[in-house]
């Protein structure tokens, strides 16, 4: 490539991540996921419309599997562990069992739909099965859910994606493939995978917050580099590399990192540049003019998907939780699709199954037809089975960046609506020795708080804390926001 060709493709990209961009706020005031418009902006570059031809199947699935590191990374940086710990049992749950029963039903009715043999419709099962949390919650940013909701929600979609891939891989191989062997081969490697990404994450999380690093912008690449270390080491080990990279920003994105602000909103925008290069690149491998014979198929396969597979997963999954049916309906309606489940229909393509293109084909158009059906009516469905009041409070902002010269913690801390901490005084807070409000800004204006300053919502703090007690004040902070002055006595504990 020579330099001017590198400024053609300089200026395509350039321009093409701009419409992009604009897009998002396009779709968040329709109430579609962004998505669809990054899939059609794939679509209209392609030989079909602009005449840009791309028929590689290989490298869109590794491409693919770059940028699915880089969204489960900021997925799992960006998750509140509090939040989604209640619900990981009935997650870890729906990730499995439940995707068992949604590729059972699905394979029953492609092998009707398609009529292909068991193998091929059991393969298709599994490459529809994997929600995609980026679309469900692009259309509930503005609407109120119960946090276990929201954290179940979460906590699905960066599980199940692990176990998906281990059963499309395994049935993209052409031979006999015995039940148990492939029941075997998923809990083996999901095993080996978590255990890779908690460790990474662990002994990350350690080296971050032991090691002072020069300076602050190497801290996002520290962790992000360590999540796609994860990915690596499990894959390389027979693991589950998905599975890896999720736990190990987890631990990482919860962890009391310097710069924790810094690094999210890096890991954000970076997720961002993923998901629309991916969207993009998967919308150029289709041929528009093939989606035809697809249509009455992938209309037939996703309402079974959408009124049958996906419920029933949800019931047999969350019933023993006591998950109440209210959220039972939501999880079913939840069930959005998004890029994973076209990637994972480039896998047959690249190992050359019969019906490889016609399964990719279905995949695209079911994706598509029923994101424009799930989306909009997303929030309609939750205000009508009761979820339209109030938004919860949101989680106590807090930064830390190390003053390492004078052993030291600077804390920032923004005060969000609904915290308790309103009305509270500093001397109020009780804070460990070591620790003190040192600044409040309030409304533009900063100034130096007494101890019977009142605090209020909007306000932000900046304390400063000594090596040993940052942990400590953290947690106090947290703890007085959920349950105010008493949070002690009342049996509130923050948490990191």
């Amino acid at each position: 490539m020579t330099v001017a060709e590198l400024n053609q493709v300089l200026a395509v990209g350039a321009l093409v991540l701009l419409v992009a961009v604009v897009a998002v706020r396009v779709a968040t005031r329709i109430g579609m996921p962004s998505l669809l418009l990054y899939l059609g902006l794939g679509v209209l570059i392609g030989g079909d419309v602009l005449g840009v031809t791309f028929d590689n199947a290989e490298l869109t699935q590794t491409l693919s599997y770059a940028a699915l590191i880089l969204i489960l990374t900021e997925g799992g940086i960006s998750t509140n562990w509090q939040q989604i710990k209640p619900a990981v049992p009935a997650a870890a749950v729906l990730s499995t069992i439940g995707v068992g029963v949604s590729v059972g039903v699905i394979a029953v009715a492609t092998r009707w739909v398609l009529d292909v043999d068991w193998a091929t419709a059991i393969l298709m099962g599994a490459i529809v099965s994997s929600t995609d949390a980026a679309a469900v919650f692009s259309v509930l940013r503005s609407l109120p859910l119960p946090k276990r909701l929201t954290g179940l929600l979460e906590a699905e979609s960066g599980f199940n994606d692990a176990p998906v891939v281990i059963l499309v891989a395994t049935f993209a191989h052409q031979g006999t493939h015995i039940w148990y062997h492939v029941v075997g081969e998923i809990v083996l490697e999901l095993a080996i995978g978590a255990a890779i990404g908690l460790a990474i994450g662990k002994i990350g999380s350690w080296g971050l917050r032991h090691i002072a690093l020069p300076a602050s912008g190497l801290y996002p690449i520290a962790v992000i580099t360590l999540s796609v270390l994860a990915y690596a080491t499990g894959a390389l080990a027979h693991g589950s590399g998905f599975l890896s990279c999720y736990l190990a920003a987890l631990i990482l994105g919860n962890s009391a990192l310097p710069h924790k602000a810094a690094t999210r909103g890096f890991a954000e925008g970076v997720g961002w540049i993923a998901q629309i290069g991916l969207f993009v690149l998967l919308g150029l491998l289709v041929t528009p003019h093939e989606l035809g014979n697809a249509i009455v198929p992938a209309l037939l396969i996703g309402t079974v998907l959408l009124l049958l597979a996906r419920p029933l997963s949800v019931v047999v999954s969350t019933s023993p939780f006591k998950v109440p049916w209210r959220e039972q309906v939501i999880l079913s309606w939840a069930g959005l699709r998004g890029a994973v489940p076209i990637v994972l229909a480039t896998i047959p393509i690249v190992e050359g199954v019969p019906e490889a293109k016609r399964l990719f084909n279905v995949t695209f158009v079911l994706v598509i037809v029923f994101t424009i059906v799930q989306g909009p009516t997303l929030p309609w469905i939750a205000r009508k089975v009761g979820f339209g009041g109030h938004p919860e409070s949101e989680d106590l902002g807090v930064e830390s960046a190390p003053l390492d010269k004078l052993g030291a913690h600077l804390l920032s801390v923004s005060v969000p609506v609904g915290s308790r901490i309103h009305g509270v005084e500093v001397g109020e807070l009780r804070l460990p020795r070591g620790a003190a409000v040192t600044l409040v800004v309030r409304d533009g204006e900063s100034f130096v708080p007494v101890t019977t300053t009142v605090l209020q919502r909007g306000d932000d703090l900046l304390v400063v804390t000594t090596e040993g007690v940052q942990g400590a004040t953290e947690r106090r902070l947290r703890a007085v926001s959920r349950g105010g002055k008493l949070a002690g006595w009342l049996g509130f504990r923050g948490a990191e």
